[in-house]
């Protein structure tokens, strides 16, 4: 794994435009930066792909032992959700997809930062813009990337297996360009799989309460929605309790036990269950312990919103809408630093598979919302 300076392609703001990347630049500084690639070697690509399986499957178990000891408060999960995140779990619905963030330099075994399964984003730019970047760029060579493959077979056999009472997916997300273009693609890779699909913001989707549904502008029925909304939020807000009451009555993407899943308590769980695996880091719910140096993370936070680092030469803190906690405590794990590059491997699994990274480069030690997004081959 090494970090190599290129030449931008003529006209790539254009290019990447026509693909749906629109803030490709904010505040004059890059997002989508291509003024550097991320070469790998094969045997790189593979442990990579493992660590992400094998996550995937010590997360589903430490789901289970929640489930199953209706260990929910440890997590800060309200109590009324508990009995709707049990049946759904024991309903099996299908999840799509989550990404891992994993600390990586090609050496030592990846380490699981944290999970992002309920709403992760960066989609568009790992499935689409860096495929289309590879194809121009290095023809010759590949990238760890069936993302937009995964996706449309997964909404096929959705499909093709009748989970869906109809043929129409309903999608909502809130007017965030980075929320919009990864529903899109969701949306983009259902339509591929023959589905119809429908567009709404959160907002719109409204509350019928003579039949006790929800429903479109249009007043017609959701049967499925897909949203990129976190389940905590929506469960605090006004229509949460009408979404937990007829939970069932309408096939939710992600399903709540997503919920669990994404929360950063769960990684405390893990080194419980797996102390010392290779690919985890030490964990704890009620304090640093022993640990010299750590990240203090809130259960809920996205972003680096209220990350902080201590007992680290670089220790800092992260503001944010989080502040009150509750917390894990995470031993320290560098990011791999290139010339002031501190990057961050976004690992995207697709159904239970692990289908592709996509790599995030920040100036300090906490990766936060504008990262810069750098493309990879081997």
């Amino acid at each position: 794994m090494r970090r190599e300076r290129q030449e931008s392609r003529p006209n790539y703001r254009e290019k990447i435009e026509k693909l749906g990347l629109s803030f490709h630049t904010v505040d004059e500084l890059p997002y989508w930066n291509e003024t550097a690639a991320y070469q790998f070697e094969r045997n790189e690509i593979e442990t990579l792909e493992a660590a992400t399986n094998t996550l995937h499957e010590l997360c589903l178990a430490a789901v289970e032992k929640v489930i199953e000891n209706q260990d929910f408060g440890r997590l800060g999960i309200p109590r009324q959700a508990w009995p709707v995140i049990t049946k759904a779990w024991n309903d099996d619905p299908p999840a799509i997809y989550g990404r891992f963030d994993l600390v990586f330099d090609g050496d030592s075994p990846p380490k699981l930062l944290e999970y992002n399964a309920d709403t992760p984003t960066s989609l568009l730019e790992a499935a689409v813009i860096q495929w289309y970047w590879l194809q121009e760029t290095y023809p010759e060579r590949d990238q760890f990337n069936s993302i937009w493959e995964g996706l449309v077979l997964k909404w096929r056999t959705l499909k093709e297996e009748g989970f869906m009472p109809s043929n129409l997916v309903h999608f909502a997300c809130v007017d965030f360009p980075e929320d919009l273009m990864t529903t899109a693609v969701l949306m983009d890779t259902a339509h591929e799989a023959g589905l119809e699909v429908q567009l709404n913001w959160m907002q719109e989707v409204g509350w019928n309460e003579d039949t006790k549904i929800f429903v479109d502008p249009g007043q017609r029925a959701i049967e499925t929605l897909f949203k990129l909304y976190p389940w905590e939020v929506m469960i605090s807000e006004e229509f949460g309790p009408f979404a937990l009451q007829t939970y069932s009555k309408m096939n939710w993407i992600e399903p709540i036990w997503k919920l669990v899943m994404a929360n950063k308590g769960i990684l405390a769980i893990l080194w419980e269950m797996f102390p010392d695996h290779p690919n985890l880091l030490p964990t704890f719910l009620d304090g640093p312990r022993s640990l010299e140096s750590y990240v203090r993370k809130p259960f809920f936070g996205r972003e680096g919103a209220n990350v902080s680092l201590h007992g680290t030469n670089q220790d800092t803190a992260i503001g944010g809408e989080y502040e009150a906690g509750p917390y894990a405590y995470q031993a320290y794990c560098p990011l791999p630093n290139f010339e002031g590059n501190h990057a961050i491997i976004g690992s995207w699994v697709i159904d239970s598979e692990a289908r592709g990274i996509g790599i995030r480069e920040s100036d300090g030690p906490i990766t936060q919302n504008l990262a810069r997004f750098v493309p990879h081959y081997f």
